[in-house]
């Protein structure tokens, strides 16, 4: 699904944590400092904004204690966007693809490493870009994961300023939205910049941000 009902208020902001063996390099290498934005975090815990995180494995793994304090907000839930962020199809912006007999056990393997951090954790899953096919609808089936991709896209990763996702959020936000930003700090650095922009004009807009499941459960 890519939205939840249009009527009423509520929008889910929803923000990925990807990881890749690229980015781990990078980090190890002092190439990339962070792909943990914490003012993010931050922001959303100073303002008592709900929101969804689509955690991949490795990212859980590099950062733990981030993992664990957003499992401890009692307004944020979790969620499993694959574990190395290997895309699903083809020509998934450059992404390496994962090997199809791989996939189940990736996504139960997300789903493992995040379970012991407690807190509101759900069955949703996005797969990264989101590239799927019917191929991959196939593969992701025995694990029994809810499928949720996004109508309002950000395009906050690479953004070289915040003004560009700003305005790619609200002109297109709606009633039901559901909204795609990362929180991987060095390949999407105005995020945290673009963020407090964004509430506003969803407040001016008479939106609501939720939490994905209470959105999805109207």
């Amino acid at each position: 699904m890519t939205h939840g009902p249009r009527t009423g208020n509520a929008v889910a902001l929803t923000f990925d944590a990807d990881m890749t063996t690229g980015m781990l390099a990078k980090l190890a290498s002092g190439q990339a400092r962070s792909y943990a934005n914490l003012k993010v975090i931050e922001l959303l815990e100073r303002e008592s904004v709900p929101a969804t995180f689509f955690l991949t494995g490795m990212w859980v793994q590099k950062y733990p204690e981030v993992t664990a304090r957003l499992a401890a907000n009692p307004r944020f839930e979790l969620a499993n966007h694959t574990w190395s962020h290997r895309a699903y199809t083809a020509d998934c912006y450059h992404l390496p693809r994962v090997p199809r007999v791989e996939i189940a056990a990736e996504l139960e393997r997300t789903f493992d490493i995040i379970k012991p951090y407690g807190g509101n954790q759900t069955r949703y899953f996005r797969f990264p870009g989101l590239c799927y096919n019917a191929a991959a609808l196939v593969a992701i089936a025995p694990v029994g994961v809810t499928v949720v991709q996004a109508d309002v896209v950000s395009g906050d990763p690479q953004a070289t300023a915040w003004e560009p996702i700003v305005r790619a959020v609200l002109t297109k936000v709606q009633p039901g939205s559901i909204v795609v930003l990362h929180v991987t700090e060095d390949n999407a650095r105005m995020t945290d910049e673009a963020l407090p922009h964004i509430l506003a004009g969803l407040r001016e807009k008479g939106l609501r941000p939720v939490r994905l499941s209470e959105l999805l459960t109207a």
